[in-house]
């Protein structure tokens, strides 16, 4: 068998997998339908979980259960240290935000994310195979916890750096997220993520080849070619997320999915001016208008989250792609209508028949 296949084989097993073939943890839009699909074909499905509160983990993970015996992870995004706030600057975003939609008011100084302990009882409670972290890594105390319940850890890493550093922590494989890759960008300070763009055909064989645990790679696959590449580069499994957008179980909304169909890889942008937070998103009306040097500057993540959630509920409504809030990796075009399952599947199958 050819090295990289073994190298795949040794991870399907290790994870109760038919496949070598993740489906990413894309918060918002991550439904269980869709991670069971995904994990029903072989694969490996995922919950975002970032915007799910501890019972709302629970639910999840009974419906997905209700679905599928398969495998799949919960991802939780490791909290920045609490955002300095600023009034007038976020009165300022506020102003140029009713631009483009209702007009927000500033968040009040009480929680503006989900508890994170909380969101960690609820995923030590539900025991999925893996959990996995995106802007940072757990705590040690997490970890040991991890290690007592039998549940795997996977960490998200954009630099050498980052992935020594959580294979030092105890993670037991790195999502390598090249800079391809569509949603937030997973550095562990949110100013790291301008300078660690590291494009996903350099950052899989470097981290290979600096880590002892397998490495999953991340960022602009869209099919069996982009996974049969990552494999040969040193990678143990592939992680989809773009690809899967455009499948009936996704149900993204309707403008959305028609700009993927069309998009090309120059037509997203690094963004913060949807969260806050570095994102690529497919560029629209809105991001450039954010991008023009008379534009205030966004506030923190996640405060500008809160402020941009009028505008983007709105464009949803009105099915308005121009303030569309339209996550996207650069290799969107390839993403296709077909059933979740039968999409890894042909990945797969395509990626064996080229390494073989």
């Amino acid at each position: 068998m050819p090295r990289p296949l073994a190298r795949a084989a040794d991870f399907c097993t290790r994870y109760g997998l038919e496949m070598p073939v993740l489906m990413a943890p894309m918060a918002g839009t991550s439904p269980p339908a869709l991670a069971a699909a995904v994990a029903n074909a072989g694969g490996m499905g995922a919950c975002g979980a970032l915007p799910l509160s501890a019972s709302a983990i629970a639910e999840w993970v009974a419906r997905f259960r209700q679905q599928s015996a398969g495998a799949f992870q919960i991802n939780l995004w490791v909290p920045d240290a609490p955002a300095a706030r600023d009034a007038g600057g976020e009165a300022a975003q506020a102003r140029f935000l009713a631009s483009f939609g209702p007009e927000p008011t500033p968040p009040d100084n009480g929680p503006l994310l989900e508890d994170f302990d909380a969101q960690f009882a609820a995923l030590l409670q539900a025991a999925p195979p893996v959990a996995s972290t995106i802007m940072g890594l757990f705590r040690s105390d997490q970890v040991s916890a991890l290690k007592a319940r039998g549940i795997s850890w996977f960490a998200t890493a954009t630099t050498l750096d980052e992935a020594r550093a959580a294979q030092a922590a105890g993670a037991e494989a790195i999502i390598a997220q090249g800079a391809e890759a569509g949603g937030h960008r997973g550095c562990f300070a949110p100013g790291d993520a301008p300078r660690a763009s590291v494009g996903t055909l350099a950052l899989v064989p470097a981290i290979a080849d600096a880590v002892s645990v397998p490495v999953i790679a991340a960022g602009g696959i869209g099919d069996g070619r982009g996974v049969a590449a990552v494999l040969a580069l040193g990678a143990s499994a592939a992680m989809i997320g773009t690809a899967l957008l455009r499948t009936p179980e996704a149900d993204i909304t309707p403008a959305w999915a028609d700009a993927l169909a069309r998009a090309r890889p120059e037509d997203t942008t690094l963004t913060r001016a949807f969260s806050g937070r570095t994102a690529r998103a497919l560029r629209n009306a809105f991001t450039e208008a954010a991008d023009h040097p008379a534009a205030p500057p966004p506030a923190p993540y996640p405060v500008q989250r809160h402020l941009t959630d009028p505008m983007r509920r709105a464009a949803i409504e009105a099915q308005n792609f121009d303030h569309l809030y339209a996550l996207s990796g650069q290799a969107a075009a390839l993403a296709r209508t077909d059933p979740a399952g039968e999409t890894v599947a042909r990945f797969w199958q395509d990626a064996r028949r080229l390494l073989a």
